[in-house]
């Protein structure tokens, strides 16, 4: 019996394999005889991932905090099976702002609380010798709130900047904002896990050749990336104007030059992300081990003669 796979994924840049994935019917192609389900976007993570251990979706394309917190509170009931994009975060704060030091009392958005992008900001502002707290107190206020929502109240005034993915950085720069940190310079060989593949043990389980199907249609949506930037950006911005968050093309194109496209999960970025959550009060001690399952997806790359990636 042909299976349906509910997909979700963000309508973010840095879930351009989602994107591209879906819009340019790779997917589709791929999964035969299974078939994609109507797919749902989120905002953020920690939503999706309710999502997820509820079973109302089999695959998440989200990044690494919702997915060691989804991993480490249902004690294993989902697990990371690739990667899908490195970078494309950062802080963008008002031109006014040219250094951390001027940061005590600012108000900064973050997707959502224990999102990927609001560890890296709270971790950061730590460095900085601040603090912050779950409540939007401290030296410096993180708000939590919808990424559109965080362009139109920087353009207001009512915060002073953000740390968002793409194209959200991108957007929030052409409002007038300056790129105060690109998290690409926080990471050795500026490499970090952005958006990697979660998937519910059980349904990996029960449907181990439907995800290997899937992940082929991965490899395959990453090799048009590489191959056609051109066409995959055309369909990216094809099947975010079908969601309702249209992008211009100079914003899409600023924003598609700041990501790699990439199934390698950087599984030692996982390791640092959890002990940055550890640090700013947002996960405990957590244990990962099995929290990755690459061997499917070394199959496809195997096969395909391409470079596997490294399991630790």
């Amino acid at each position: 019996t042909p299976v349906a796979v509910r997909v979700g994924y963000f309508p973010n840049v840095t879930h351009g394999a989602a994107l591209v994935g879906v819009a340019s019917g790779i997917f589709a192609r791929d999964l035969a005889p299974d078939h994609l389900d109507a797919s749902q976007t989120f905002n953020a993570g920690p939503a999706e991932t309710q999502a997820l251990l509820s079973g109302a979706i089999d695959v998440a394309f989200i990044g690494p905090s919702p997915s060691i917190t989804a991993f480490v509170q249902s004690h294993g009931a989902v697990q990371v099976v690739a990667g899908a994009a490195s970078g494309g975060a950062g802080l963008v704060v008002k031109s006014s702002i040219t250094s951390a030091s001027q940061l005590k009392g600012a108000t900064l958005a973050t997707p959502q609380l224990g999102n990927t992008q609001d560890v890296a900001l709270r971790y950061w502002l730590k460095q900085q010798g601040y603090t912050t707290d779950l409540q939007g107190g401290g030296d410096v206020h993180v708000k939590p709130q919808s990424n559109s929502q965080t362009v139109t109240t920087f353009k207001t005034g009512a915060i002073d900047g953000a740390w968002v993915p793409e194209p959200y950085v991108s957007q929030l720069v052409a409002a007038g904002g300056h790129e105060l940190v690109n998290e690409d310079s926080l990471w050795p060989g500026q490499k970090f896990v952005t958006t990697d593949v979660l998937v519910r043990t059980a349904f990996l389980t029960a449907h181990p050749a439907t995800v290997k199907r899937l992940l082929t249609g991965l490899v395959d949506t990453i090799s048009l990336i590489e191959s056609n930037p051109t066409q995959a950006q055309a369909d990216a911005g094809q099947q975010l104007r079908s969601l309702g968050a249209p992008l211009t093309t100079s914003v899409l194109g600023a924003a598609w030059g700041d990501l790699t496209f990439t199934t390698d999960p950087l599984v030692s970025s996982f390791q640092a992300e959890a002990a940055h959550a550890v640090a700013v009060g947002l996960l405990s001690a957590p244990k990962l081990d099995g929290l990755f399952d690459l061997g499917p997806l070394n199959e496809v790359l195997s096969q395909k003669k391409l470079p596997t990636v490294a399991t630790s």
